[in-house]
């Protein structure tokens, strides 16, 4: 893993997500290196390189103090094309420097992460007026996991985290994304009843985005059998149209269901 040190000019930028109007990622790159990820299509990053560096923006902080003083108030997303909590953020602590910039302000905030080093910084997420945290979470099969997210956490730690967030009363929810195409529709009761045992009180789902490259990428990893129901379920729309019907109705009445990037 290479790691470097660098300067940043700005440290919020419009986002164009919906729910967010600020983007803060401390980080460029991501250890987690997931081999679906797209953020290598959004950056332009080499992607046989991405899991493999990640560039500290050392200055941050300061920057994101000068800039709070100007900027409207809005949601500021943590992190929209890096995990905030990654490995590195143990060393630098440069997430936690910047909610505690925008906690000067109370800036909303929206973590989202696949770390339970996110807890590590409950002291100052607990006193923002408006604060939630997303832990992403794409299967519960952790076998399957290591397949596309070998350097992420096990998903029993996810799991773990959003219920102590949820016992710290912290609005906590799964980014249930994206969904593996082996994950069936009978599979689904379970999965839900499994987030919401855990304190989740929202699903936000996704489905796995064919950017250029992200095919090709997935195959060099899967067995045999696991690519052939990949490759079935990836390119016919029928499977994530019935996995998101059959999963706003089993969430109605029993917590939020959102749709991402619609």
């Amino acid at each position: 893993m290479i790691v470097e040190e660098i300067e940043c000019k700005t440290a919020l930028s419009r986002s164009k997500l919906p729910g967010i109007d600020y983007s803060l990622n401390p980080y460029y790159g991501c250890q987690h290196g997931c081999i679906y990820c797209y953020v290598p299509n959004v950056l332009g990053i080499n992607r046989d390189e991405w899991g493999k560096f990640v560039k500290a923006r050392r200055n941050i902080p300061r920057i994101l103090a000068k800039e709070l003083k100007k900027k409207r108030k809005g949601i500021v997303g943590i992190s929209t094309v890096t995990d905030p909590y990654q490995p590195i953020e143990k060393k630098y602590e440069l997430t936690r420097y910047c909610l505690e910039q925008l906690l000067k302000y109370d800036m909303p905030v929206n973590i989202q992460t696949k770390s339970s080093l996110v807890c590590r910084d409950m002291d100052l997420i607990k006193k923002f007026s408006e604060c939630a945290v997303g832990i992403t979470i794409s299967t519960l099969n952790d076998e399957e996991r290591k397949l596309l997210e070998p350097e992420a956490p096990p998903i029993k730690e996810r799991l773990a985290t959003v219920k102590e967030l949820a016992k710290q009363g912290i609005y906590s929810y799964i980014f249930f994304g994206p969904v593996y195409p082996t994950i069936e529709l009978v599979d689904l009761p379970k999965i839900v009843e499994k987030f919401i045992d855990n304190g989740a009180k929202e699903i936000i789902v996704d489905s796995l985005h064919l950017k250029p490259g992200i095919w090709e990428n997935i195959c060099k990893n899967l067995p045999e059998d696991k690519k052939e129901i990949f490759k079935k379920r990836l390119f016919n729309y029928d499977y994530y149209h019935q996995i998101f019907a059959e999963l706003k109705k089993i969430c109605e009445k029993k917590m939020t269901f959102q749709r991402a990037f619609r």
